[in-house]
């Protein structure tokens, strides 16, 4: 691992129980078998860089976010945030880390924007003066200062991913995960995400952030390095210009060609039995 490396990742591996039915709990009491949901990840990300994880649904991407914000334990391999040790230093990984989403439960529906944030910046141990001083400058980076005052429930679903944004910018991480931030957004709104996370996180305050989509015009456009990841394998991973230097007419192109093929040889998920 080199000080230029801001995640950086050795055979990670999870494995999930398989939900048995009430036929195998009978006559194979004792059996145990599992789902592959990620099998020897090897990645590499640079600090100060927008790096991309695209593939299907299903493909492991939610899952190798938890591990790396910490909100998962793998059950193998080796991970390493900013030269810390997942294992070993998990504290100290959760004030480097930073994971951004919109969900409407995660948020206080009856609580104005500000009344959200101040909840949060307490958990983060921020005192009022601290809280109120973040507060306004996270608000008005994201562009929401206007609307503070205003409840999250009458939030647009652009605005509210916004506020997914200024949540984890409260700790001023060095790293930003981002799962899917413009799915479901009207074009105007989601341009509005991708310029925020790219110009004002990445090109400005020199943060590095970990984008998972499913959107390839958005890669193309804004990724320094993407990875595709299928059935919980990462197929290729590297810079967007070498990538489609070498043959390939579009990033869709070599999508298609590590995950639109025959899926019989990723199908075998089962283990243990």
């Amino acid at each position: 691992m080199t000080n230029n490396d801001a995640i950086l990742t050795h055979n990670l591996r999870k494995f999930y129980p398989r939900v048995r039915g009430y036929r195998d709990l009978i006559f194979h009491p004792w059996r145990k078998e599992f789902i592959t949901a990620l099998q020897e990840i090897n990645i590499r990300v640079q600090r100060g860089t927008c790096f991309f994880l695209v593939g299907p649904n299903g493909a492991g991407k939610t899952t190798l976010v938890k591990i790396l914000t910490t909100l998962v334990r793998p059950d193998g391999g080796k991970a390493f945030i900013l030269g810390y040790d997942l294992f070993q230093h998990e504290k100290r990984i959760r004030k480097l880390v930073s994971l951004a989403i919109a969900e409407e439960r995660s948020f206080y529906w009856r609580l104005t924007a500000k009344q959200n944030l101040e909840f949060f910046a307490a958990l983060y141990g921020y005192s009022r003066r601290e809280a109120r001083r973040r507060i306004s400058e996270v608000l008005e980076l994201v562009g929401l200062a206007s609307v503070a005052e205003m409840r999250f429930n009458t939030f647009s679903a652009g605005m509210k991913q916004l506020l997914g944004l200024a949540r984890a910018m409260l700790s001023d991480a060095e790293i930003i995960f981002v799962d899917e931030p413009t799915k479901s957004l009207d074009p105007q709104s989601a341009n509005k995400i991708r310029q925020f996370l790219r110009h004002e996180l990445v090109k400005r305050q020199g943060k590095t952030v970990f984008w998972a989509s499913h959107n390839l015009d958005e890669v193309e456009t804004y990724a320094d390095e993407v990875a595709i990841i299928n059935q919980g394998k990462i197929m290729v991973q590297g810079p967007i210009e070498k990538l489609l230097a070498e043959g390939r007419r579009s990033l869709f192109h070599l999508y298609v060609q590590y995950v639109d093929r025959d899926e019989e040889e990723f199908s075998r998920s089962r283990i243990g039995e």
